[in-house]
């Protein structure tokens, strides 16, 4: 069974990545408030991840998901033990910070509760009759600060993204063929146009 995984991220999806681990991608579903931190990132930084693995008679294909923490996996394998929460729709649910989660459910506010996606009043009273009294340690996670992507990441990314999974080439020649663009047309903007000066470099040496 996997219960942590560290690697270089390969790729960034919707509501999955790629982690490139000893040889072997691995896809990893992640909450929304995990995916946040992650999508700063570029193809080829390094990851660490805290994972629950779930692989049962009725659901075959392993599903792996990732966590920064190993107190938001802990709050997670709590949070799955609630009746009608299996882990798609516990990983569905978590849209804001597991601390946010936690001291929702000790003030058993059940409005909160609600704003959670696919959480309606008769979920959010099982949460709280299941789980109240149980989250002191999740309720003092530290509060993380929202890392605000700077610009040149905002356009790289998404071009090395491209240059990688998709056409095959290595991260670190992927970030030359970036940086040369760069330095032939500093006044680029969007991936679009860093695209277009990355094919246009290529055709041309």
């Amino acid at each position: 069974m996997i219960g942590y995984l560290e690697g270089t991220l390969l790729k960034t999806g919707e509501d999955r990545i790629l982690l490139l681990s000893n040889q072997i991608g691995y896809e990893i579903l992640l909450p929304a408030f995990v995916m946040e931190t992650v999508r700063v990132k570029n193809s080829g930084d390094p990851l660490s991840l805290y994972i629950y693995f779930q692989q049962t008679e009725r659901q075959p294909k392993p599903v792996l998901i990732g966590f920064n923490l190993e107190a938001e996996k802990e709050f997670f394998q709590l949070f799955v033990t609630v009746e009608d929460i299996g882990p798609l729709k516990a990983v569905k649910a978590m849209t804001i910070p597991v601390r946010d989660i936690a001291r929702a459910i000790e003030s058993r506010d059940e409005a909160r509760l609600r704003q959670l996606k696919g959480i309606g009043s008769r979920t959010a009273q099982k949460i709280i009759a299941t789980l109240a009294g149980k989250m002191d340690k999740f309720a003092l996670i530290r509060k993380t600060e929202k890392v605000q992507p700077s610009g040149e990441i905002d356009i790289t990314r998404p071009v090395i993204d491209v240059l990688v999974s998709q056409l095959g080439h290595r991260v670190a020649d992927a970030r030359k063929m970036i940086a040369a663009a760069l330095d032939r047309n500093p006044g680029v903007s969007t991936p679009e146009e860093l695209f277009d000066e990355v094919y246009k470099g290529e055709k041309e040496a």
